[in-house]
């Protein structure tokens, strides 16, 4: 029997205001100042306010550190570390999606550190247990909050690349529903796209297993239920809020098994030409599942038994189309663009597609059906 590991962030706390629990977080952690990471478009919300509260009530001081961008990059990376560095800051908060999330466990963990961003990139391994951290969802779809992986675009190579180490794994986690009230949804249907992807391909991965598996299915099970209600009505809080849920599930799936070639061929889209990840991955997500569907048949077949239990009387591989399927009309239903041609991406940019996201091994050696060059491009040229 293979081996497998099931890795969370020290503590979390869900439910309704549950963000009024970190008062007592930065008083356990005995810290005096705090950096808050986040973006000016959470910021502009007012859903920070609440944050800032907890922390003036538990006595500290904070700064904020807000000037990052959607896809940040290796000199994003190395700005924030200066300020970071600059700061007093004993605990590092974040209050965003993905990109802001995977940058403040990226920082936490350079503050005061001899390595530098490049140095990560080459090594993952490099990295030490930097400052206390915690995670603030405010969107329902990355999952960044509970995996150990920061994803930054090396603007060089026209390309993101993962940086994947266990001393980034948050130390509390507050999912609170009042986060996501005010999401629109054009980000609920590009970020529960995204967490789906996460649940499907982990679930499908060459490193599943039994902890992965559970959270997946159930991750899979809560997004097919509740993403087009949440989508159709942003005001169904009990929709959003299993969002919520099913995207920190996929995140922990992703901790225990890991990504495919979904995520693979989908980061060239958002390193050079700067889709946004989760409709990045909406794109690419039933093109890989229909090249998967030989070696995933199995495992997608019953994906499809646990999503829908009524359809027992079909074959195997009936049930693994219907998954495909199912994929297809959510990303159809909540109006993600199907086509690169849409953002200006044509023929010419083929070399580049394949080449680059036959370079992310990484990914690539968890897909169960081994992918050629002349396969990757076949399956981009269903979406050009």
């Amino acid at each position: 029997m293979k081996q497998y590991e099931l890795m969370m962030p020290g503590r979390v706390f869900g439910g309704e205001n549950v963000v009024e629990q970190l008062a007592g977080i930065i008083e356990a952690e005995k810290a005096s100042r705090v950096i808050v990471f986040t973006d000016a478009g959470v910021l502009a919300t007012g859903i920070c306010d609440s944050v800032f509260e907890q922390i003036k009530k538990a006595g500290a001081d904070y700064s904020v550190i807000s000037d990052l961008r959607p896809e940040p990059s290796t000199s994003d990376v190395t700005r924030a570390v200066e300020a970071i560095n600059h700061s007093k800051g004993e605990l590092v908060i974040a209050i965003g999606g993905g990109s802001v999330m995977d940058m403040a466990k990226l920082c936490a963990a350079m503050k005061g550190a001899s390595y530098n961003i490049y140095d990560l990139l080459e090594k993952n391994d490099l990295m030490q247990k930097g400052l206390p951290t915690v995670m603030i969802p405010t969107t329902c779809g990355t999952g960044s909050e509970a995996t150990f992986n920061a994803i930054i675009a090396v603007p060089e190579k026209s390309v993101k690349i993962g940086i994947v180490n266990k001393n980034m794994l948050a130390d509390y986690v507050l999912l609170d529903g009042n986060m996501i009230r005010k999401l629109p949804p054009k980000i609920i249907a590009a970020t529960g796209v995204d967490a789906l992807a996460h649940a499907v391909e982990c679930f499908t991965s060459n490193k599943a297993n039994p902890f992965s598996d559970l959270y997946a299915a159930e991750g899979a099970r809560l997004i097919f239920a509740n993403l087009v209600r949440a989508y159709n009505n942003v005001e169904d809080m009990e929709a959003k809020s299993n969002l919520l849920i099913a995207a920190f599930y996929g995140g922990v799936s992703i901790a225990s098994s890991g990504t495919t070639a979904v995520h693979a061929l989908a980061y060239p889209l958002g390193g050079k030409y700067h889709i946004a990840h989760g409709v990045s991955n909406a794109i690419m997500f039933a093109p890989v599942m229909r090249a998967n569907l030989e070696a995933c048949e199995d495992r997608l077949a019953l994906l499809e038994d646990i999503v829908d239990p009524s359809g027992h009387g079909n074959t195997s591989r009936e049930k693994a189309k219907r998954m495909i399927e199912r994929i297809e009309s959510i990303v159809k239903d909540t109006e993600i663009p199907s086509s690169l041609r849409e953002f200006g991406i044509g023929m010419e940019d083929m070399d580049f597609l394949v080449e680059a996201a036959a370079d992310c091994k990484r990914l690539l050696n968890n897909n169960r059906c081994i992918l050629t060059n002349e396969d990757i491009r076949a399956i981009y040229l269903e979406v050009i």
